[in-house]
């Protein structure tokens, strides 16, 4: 017998962060007599007077948001990190805590309530974007790092229906930039080269996980993809931050985010859902600046349809990420998809 990637079980191991997943191709052919979601009402006003975060309307806390025409940033009125926490910590032994400083902020990107992302116009997209970068410049002066990320739906953890995202800032790295941040600097040291530089290359060249790309960027599901439609975003030439971006490169981002995110929606024919964040060089005194590359993850749970999820238990929790279908499969499914939006 002969070893078949779509059809027998294997693992894959993640350059970026040094795990492995294993990929088990044939169990998507197993009946599914699971947990089925509820498909979620898209039909949205342009305006909801009981939305916390439209113009003009007044949140939990009090405060009033202006009448904003494009993107809006404020505080978190409940966050997560706050900037005063007195210093404490305690470094030895079994039991071992640091305290931390940061703040956290909510980005609306449109002052419509029946947008997204997928359905904005490149234009505004690109202000997101240039809020994204500014925020970036902002925050990177006080903090080692700021994280950049949208929960996007319900089933995601959204609280909020409005769009928009977050960014989470501190002064520690994170345990998944850590990791990160640990691979890439071994593989620079070991290659006199750079690890994200080289993989977009090698994805551009093979074309086989490639879902969508322009003369700027390409969107690929990673080899270790471990969420079945998982997309990893990358710059084809070396960039650090976003702030680092010029002004035709953040255009091609604007089109590129929106031609995934649109065929993201048109896989099943919903707003998908999905968790996505920024990674770039974080602000420390290592030399970031030698071996990191931005990127953006995407990671969206659905499976098998609109109601069927991919849930993280069992042998996910206990021993390491576990896949049913191949990274190959999903990129060519979500590559002949249409990039004109369902509900265009």
């Amino acid at each position: 017998m002969n070893f078949e990637f779509t059809e027998h079980p294997h693992r894959r191991y993640n350059l970026l962060t040094g795990e492995w997943v294993m990929v088990s191709p044939h169990r998507a052919k197993r009946p599914w007599k699971g947990q089925v979601e509820k498909q979620a009402q898209e039909t949205r006003p342009v305006y909801e007077p009981t939305c916390y975060l439209c113009p003009g309307n007044t949140r939990t806390s009090g405060e009033q948001n202006p009448d904003y025409a494009d993107t809006y940033v404020f505080t978190n009125d409940f966050p997560a990190l706050l900037p005063d926490t007195p210093p404490a910590s305690e470094g030895e032994g079994l039991l071992q805590m640091s305290s931390v400083r940061g703040t956290c902020r909510v980005i609306c990107f449109s002052p419509r309530h029946d947008l997204t992302l997928a359905e904005m116009d490149v234009r505004d997209i690109r202000r997101v974007i240039d809020t994204w970068s500014d925020q970036l410049v902002e925050l990177g002066k006080t903090y080692q790092w700021v994280q950049v990320f949208e929960n996007k739906g319900e089933m995601m953890g959204s609280s909020m229906p409005h769009p928009h995202g977050q960014i989470w800032a501190l002064d520690a790295l994170p345990n998944e930039i850590f990791k990160e941040n640990v691979q890439q600097r071994a593989y620079t040291k070991g290659k006199d080269s750079v690890l994200l530089v080289d993989y977009a290359a090698l994805e551009v060249e093979r074309q086989e996980r490639v879902v969508v790309e322009n003369e700027d960027w390409v969107a690929v599901v990673p080899f270790w993809a471990v969420w079945p439609f998982e997309t990893l975003l990358l710059p084809k030439r070396r960039v650090l931050r976003l702030t680092d971006l010029a002004g035709g490169e953040r255009d091609s981002l604007s089109s590129i985010l929106k031609r995934l995110l649109t065929k993201y929606d048109n896989l099943f024919e919903i707003s998908f859902p999905y968790s996505m964040g920024w990674h770039g060089a974080p602000f420390i005194d290592d030399s970031p600046e030698s071996y990191w590359q931005l990127h953006a993850h995407f990671y969206p749970p659905l499976l098998r349809s609109a109601t069927v999820k991919k849930f993280m238990v069992g042998y996910e929790l206990m021993a390491e990420a576990q896949r049913d279908l191949t990274a190959e499969q999903a990129a060519a499914r979500l590559r002949d998809l249409p990039e004109e939006h369902y509900r265009a």
